[in-house]
């Protein structure tokens, strides 16, 4: 597995990246308009009451003795993630209700786990729930992966099935996804272009190596890049996620 590449990306090139991605799709004007109102609710949830709002999904850190939850993020990292992706932790409940329907698609046994944009690594303990080969975790961020790191090694659990568990500090959008069968968990890490170059990488993974490969949306507020690609077929859809497989292989 290739090792931790990634640096501390610019608040500045990170703010014109979004910018152009917003141009590009809706212009410059609305662009720049996006980018204050995302400056304006960056400075909205930096109040005191908005940060402490940013703790309510405590119970599992409390029941699991890690740190996975959005209320302790540095304010650097938060400003970033306006530009690439809030960081916001999987709800366990939802991750169980998708990992139901991907065990009704696959024997989890025989795959590896990757989830692109994997923060402080909640969805990585939970995914250790499940028997799979290997779990994976890609953060750009240095600050969340180190914060995984400690994660993966303080976690503790009677019903844990995996144990080779890592977390990569690494862009996930250019990130090379090996292993043989693979599960690829997105809880929407990117914005539009980000998740175009993130999809076409899979594409190029899978047709290097033809396998078994699911991708898990959470938040799918993008999934229009996946259903528009012949690669994918979508196998389940919820409110919350969208599920797709490789469109080669039978259902």
């Amino acid at each position: 597995m290739p090792s931790s590449t990634s640096t501390q990306p610019g608040i500045f090139s990170a703010a014109r990246g979004y910018w152009r991605d917003l141009a590009a799709r809706k212009g410059a004007l609305a662009a720049t308009r996006g980018v204050t109102l995302a400056l304006w609710e960056f400075l909205r949830d930096s109040t005191p009451d908005r940060l402490k709002a940013r703790f309510g999904d405590a119970d599992y850190d409390w029941d699991c003795r890690v740190n996975t939850t959005g209320g302790a993020v540095g304010w650097r990292d938060r400003l970033l993630g306006v530009f690439h992706s809030a960081y916001q932790p999987t709800d366990p409940n939802a991750f169980r209700e998708m990992m139901s329907v991907l065990e009704e698609q696959a024997n989890l046994a025989d795959f590896t786990f990757f989830d692109l944009g994997s923060g402080k690594g909640r969805t990585l303990l939970m995914a250790s729930q499940y028997p799979f080969r290997q779990i994976v975790g890609v953060e750009l961020l240095p600050a969340l992966h180190r914060i995984a790191q400690e994660n993966i090694a303080r976690y503790k659990s009677s019903s844990q099935k995996c144990f080779a568990i890592e977390s990569v500090c690494a862009d996930a959008t250019a990130f090379p996804i090996r292993g043989g069968p693979v599960v690829v968990y997105l809880f929407n890490p990117f914005p539009e272009s980000g998740l175009r170059r993130s999809v076409a990488n899979l594409a190029d993974s899978l047709l290097a190596d033809r396998r078994p490969m699911f991708v898990i949306y959470h938040n799918p507020e993008f999934q229009a890049v996946l259903e528009e690609s012949p690669v994918w077929k979508k196998i389940a859809a919820a409110p919350q996620y969208s599920i797709f497989r490789d469109a080669d292989r039978p259902a």
